[in-house]
């Protein structure tokens, strides 16, 4: 059965869709509030005003003919406390909330007729009426105002998922150069705001990185191709030396600088996507124990499962140089004793027990010419930049961490074979 996948309500279009609604409910409400008030005050005011004026009217009526009009009362048996005693013979109004059936709330407006001691002439004026017309503008203005919302929150809903797009669409380009795709670009956007802004800078910038990068490049391979021939030279040259301490100390830097010069150019290669990775079905165990064997260095390997299990599709030669620079890096810049363990069938781990991974190692990756701190020992730091690069050739994952109890932690990860394989 299909799912629609949940929506992400943390994402900036749910965001803004939910700031948007309680700003528009905050505004209804206002508004609501606001227009019941002043209808309300309104409809006091002009009941006060309709009594006041009819008992005017009213008591015209009565000086001169003694007869009540305009729905005039004497004395009439609901009449407020304060309006029964008027202290003098002027006209007063006061509000009666008391509601009784469908009469009430009501205004009052009361005058005294011939002189102390004698009668009180009132007029009543029921606001029910108005009243019921308030709670029915009120129930008009709710669901209109719910209306208005329903409408107001899926366009609210669009236009916030068009700015996330774009913004997406930034933060993915940004992804792809970090991850080393240096033509990766936002391209030209719609609209002059700030989100077109931000992809342009994002454009520019990977322009000049993309610059940058490719100039370090082809200096480096620059440089590994020109210093290849003399090195050479230097080599059969100190081949011709009479043996001796000199010659063997000669021939062994002679020998570093030609690593370096190696090292140079199969990073200038892999910068470069001239490398091709050949697959074949190889035993994992076997391969990583001919590897450690080649560096000539003293390494404790364990292989766990059986050889059905270990036996997997991969560049053989391209394994052995990752795992022979682990190794060697491990040696070089931690301490003894280096382990080296084959398991779960396509893992294989390095671990040695010196000081760990640097911090700024840890968090950036391993970067050419920097070895991270100096308790690592000295280097070009050119082992792990190799490394990692031929596992991303191979498709694998290269995890660099420290042990809870010191020493650093290479895992490398080989890619599990394709499903139906």
């Amino acid at each position: 059965m299909f799912r629609r996948p949940r929506p992400d309500l943390s994402s900036l279009r749910w965001k803004i869709a939910a700031l948007a609604a309680v700003t528009a409910f905050l505004v209804v409400a206002a508004v609501g509030v606001l227009v019941h008030v002043w209808t309300a005050d309104d409809i006091r005011y002009r009941a006060e005003a309709q009594a006041f004026n009819g008992l005017y009217s009213a008591m015209d009526t009565y000086r001169r003919t003694k007869t009540l009009a305009d729905g005039a009362e004497l004395d009439p048996a609901g009449l407020p406390l304060v309006l029964r005693h008027p202290v003098d013979g002027k006209r007063h109004t006061a509000y009666d909330g008391r509601v009784e059936g469908n009469a009430g709330p009501s205004f009052w407006a009361a005058q005294r007729v011939d002189g102390p001691g004698s009668r009180v002439l009132a007029v009543q004026v029921n606001m029910s009426p108005e009243l019921h017309t308030l709670r029915q503008l009120d129930v008009t203005m709710a669901a209109a105002s719910l209306v208005a919302l329903a409408a107001a929150v899926p366009l609210t809903v669009y236009g916030a998922g068009l700015l996330a797009r774009r913004l997406r669409r930034v933060s993915e380009t940004a992804g792809r150069i970090s991850a080393g795709d240096l033509d990766a670009r936002t391209g030209p956007t719609k609209g002059r705001d700030e989100v077109a802004e931000i992809a342009a800078t994002v454009d520019r910038m990977a322009d000049g990185l993309s610059q940058l990068l490719r100039t370090e490049r082809q200096f480096t391979a620059d440089v590994a191709h020109e210093l290849r021939t003399p090195v050479g030279g230097l080599l059969a040259a100190a081949d011709l030396l009479p043996a001796g301490e000199t010659e063997d100390l000669l021939r062994a830097r002679v020998r570093d600088l030609r690593g370096l010069v190696e090292d140079l150019l199969e990073i200038s290669r892999l910068d470069a996507g001239a490398e091709r990775p050949v697959p074949a079905r190889v035993p994992l165990g076997a391969v990583v124990s001919e590897a450690v064997a080649r560096t000539g260095l003293r390494v404790e390997v364990t292989v766990a499962g059986t050889e059905a299990d270990r036996t997997v599709e991969t560049d053989p030669r391209r394994l052995e140089r990752i795992v022979s620079n682990l190794v060697v890096n491990a040696h070089r810049h931690g301490g003894s004793p280096v382990e080296v363990t084959v398991e779960g069938g396509r893992t294989v781990v390095v671990r040695d027990h010196g000081p760990g991974f640097p911090a700024d190692v840890l968090l950036h990756g391993p970067r050419r010419f920097q070895t991270g701190a100096t308790e690592r020992g000295t280097g070009h730091g050119l082992g792990l930049t190799i490394a990692l690069g031929q596992a991303r050739l191979l498709g694998a994952e290269l995890h660099l961490e420290n042990a809870p109890d010191g020493g650093a932690v290479a895992t490398l990860r080989l890619p599990a074979p394709p499903s139906g394989a």
